[in-house]
């Protein structure tokens, strides 16, 4: 696994959206399916920094990868239709983070923090990566 953490020497930056909490339908169960549960999803990204290992880049939104619409992916992504696995959630959304040719890996992670009982949550983690 890659670690995420910000790489001046392979000229990497790491991007991150926490606890983005989402009404889905996630499940495997006909209650899963009707109706939407609450979903908290973690997003880390190794992004292409230009300008590593010496050079501090030009100030300008058009040269990072926007955290905002990486949220935004993911939202329209676990909000639409029903997905049975987390694990397929997590999956997809890694899949769409990758579309953006300057992020080199993506872990997600799904979480449902209302499933079972005196538990903080149960959920997944997966890593995918350019080619």
């Amino acid at each position: 696994m890659i670690p995420y953490i910000p790489d001046a020497a392979r000229g990497l930056r790491r991007v991150f959206v926490r606890d983005l909490t989402v009404q889905a339908r996630l499940g495997v169960y006909p209650k899963e399916e009707a109706a939407p549960q609450r979903v908290v999803i973690g997003i880390e990204l190794l992004v292409r920094d230009e300008s590593a290992p010496s050079a501090v880049g030009p100030d300008r939104v058009e040269r990072v990868v926007d955290y905002a619409a990486a949220a935004e992916k993911a939202r329209a992504v676990a909000t639409t239709g029903h997905t049975r696995l987390a694990e397929t959630l997590a999956e997809r959304i890694a899949a769409a983070c990758l579309e953006d040719p300057r992020v080199e890996a993506a872990r997600v992670t799904v979480e449902k923090p209302d499933i079972l009982p005196h538990v903080g949550a149960v959920g997944v983690s997966v890593e995918r990566r350019r080619n």
